[in-house]
């Protein structure tokens, strides 16, 4: 008997009536799975099929029971037909006991068969039924009750998305995943199933958003005793959005885990609806106002530091290049609220801003601690440079050492490098005054040159020699043409009059680079 319709419906299991010690009922015939009852029915006519729904106690005393067994035969074949969870039987006054016939019909066809003994009524099996039904409801509507509750309270932490999906899968004892619209797991929670069905959720989820035509989407599918379901996240106009949330467990779906999970899918595309991605709460709206209007980043940066004393009032500066995997379907967007959702959660901060393939962000930290690396990231695509934490007046600085620590990630091919300053250094020697009029004189030549400026070669020239003279490296860190690379270093060359190709130059001009008024004033960027 298929149970899933039934288990929609208020029910009870057929174990709870046997063990009602009130009733006395036994089971004589039948397997003994424990099945769902949702209603009592009593019935004394030949063929009841008429008046069935499906997933009834039938009791009966077997006034018109077919007397030969072949029409006992053909009643069980129709009570079973008809999705009957159970017949009862109950003895004398017409039969002294359960007729032989029927416990082997009910043997054959798999329809359990309950005894009913002579002191207990009809009446008193469906008033203990529906009395048990209402309690398991309530146990149902307390075990929601407080799924809900638990997922509201992870909603509201900062790694809300996977602290949601942690409660999601504590409360269905699945395996929860978020994935996106390329079938990157964004964030999974619970106990990995073993093969093959982290891949048959993965493809599930994946067909269930590119067929999704209408608000929301679900996919069911059951192999190699696993339950897997696919549910596409709704969007704020009443699309959907390009993410769906998968499951997997050992057990098929209940109530229970139908109503949290519709809970965990709302609350799921709220946190990675734009305006949560973007943080538009009073605090950020203000600070952009005051700064808008003429504040200094020194004067608003306080409103976006956290006010629960769990972090400094100091800015670590993230940027990050993305290179999609070679089976990307799509390339990554600015406007991909999952893409922004799942970063600040890596990242721990709101102020994230992704441009294309480009993201910075900035993250409340504490003076002379060491930014923490989201392995996460690198999953995802994306290549990491961190500054040292820095005060607000010194954002102009981390932003550089920020994107020079991403060139060196990129360079290495390590998924991330933070900055780290040391102290004995070439710089320790020389006085920054020193310094920076030696880097003004040195590349004075190149204010006097056309398009395409001199931020730009002196650019160029950082990078390639950032990359140990690598033209291909450093047009690709560019995203330029090699040629462009060649042909901006010639005029470097030829404007300060120098060969590119002696060690010493490159080593020269490698520290009067760093001496340029606006760059770090140490080698570790």
């Amino acid at each position: 008997m298929d149970e899933s319709a039934n288990a929609e419906q208020p029910s009870v299991r057929l174990g709870v009536l046997l063990a009602d010690p009130e009733l006395g009922l036994t089971q004589v015939a039948g397997p003994t799975e424990d099945r769902l009852v949702s209603t009592v029915g009593t019935t004394e006519i030949e063929d009841p099929t008429p008046y069935l729904v499906g997933g009834e106690l039938l009791l009966t005393a077997g006034v018109r029971l077919p007397d030969d067994a072949d029409g006992v035969d053909m009643y069980v074949r129709r009570v079973v037909a008809a999705g009957v969870a159970a017949l009862g039987f109950g003895v004398a006054p017409v039969h002294p006991e359960v007729p032989s016939e029927l416990v082997r019909a009910c043997d054959r066809h798999g329809l359990p068969l309950l005894r009913l003994p002579p002191a207990t009524p009809f009446v008193a099996v469906g008033q203990a039924t529906y009395a048990a039904i209402a309690e398991t409801r309530n146990r149902e509507l307390r075990e929601i009750s407080r799924a809900q509750s638990a997922l509201a309270s992870a909603a509201a932490r900062p790694d809300a998305l996977r602290a949601v999906l942690g409660q999601l899968a504590a409360h269905t004892g699945s395996w929860s995943v978020l994935y996106d619209a390329q079938g990157t797991e964004l964030f999974s929670a619970g106990s990995r199933p073993s093969p093959p069905a982290p891949q048959l959720l993965h493809d599930l989820a994946v067909r269930t958003l590119q067929r999704a035509g209408g608000p929301t989407a679900a996919a069911a599918h059951h192999a190699q005793g696993v339950h897997l379901t696919a549910h596409t996240l709704p969007g704020a106009d009443g699309s959907t959005t390009a993410l769906a949330l998968g499951q997997a467990a050992t057990t098929a779906p209940t109530v229970v885990h139908r109503q949290v999970t519709s809970t965990a899918t709302v609350l799921l595309a709220l946190l990675t609806s734009p305006r949560h991605a973007l943080s538009t709460d009073t605090h950020s709206v203000g600070a952009l106002v005051r700064l808008m209007l003429g504040a200094t980043p020194a004067e608003v940066a306080p409103a976006l530091v956290p006010g629960d004393g769990t972090r400094g009032d100091h800015w670590t500066v993230v940027h990050g290049r993305h290179r999609p995997a070679r089976d990307a379907t799509a390339p990554r967007t600015a406007d991909d609220p999952a893409q922004l959702a799942a970063l600040a959660a890596l990242l721990g901060t709101p102020y994230v801003h992704m441009d294309g393939p480009c993201l910075k962000a900035l993250i409340p930290s504490a003076p002379d601690t060491r930014p923490s690396v989201p392995a996460q990231a690198a999953d995802l695509g994306w290549v990491l440079g961190f500054s040292a934490p820095v005060s607000a007046p010194d954002l102009p600085h981390a932003d550089t050492q920020a994107e020079r620590a991403l060139q060196r990630a990129i360079a290495a091919e390590a998924p991330a490098i933070i900055h780290t300053p040391d102290a004995l250094t070439v710089h320790a020697l020389v006085s920054p005054a020193d310094g920076r009029e030696l880097a003004r004189t040195r590349f004075a030549p190149l204010d006097r040159v056309g398009a395409p400026g001199a931020p730009v070669l002196l650019e160029t020239l950082r990078t390639w020699l950032t990359l140990h003279g690598s033209w291909d490296r450093t047009a690709a860190t560019l995203q330029v043409h090699r040629n462009t690379v060649r042909h901006r270093l010639a005029r470097v060359a030829d404007l300060l009059g120098v060969d590119l190709q002696d060690p010493g130059v490159r080593m020269e001009l490698w520290f009067a680079l760093q001496w340029l008024p606006g760059e770090p004033t140490d080698m570790g960027s």
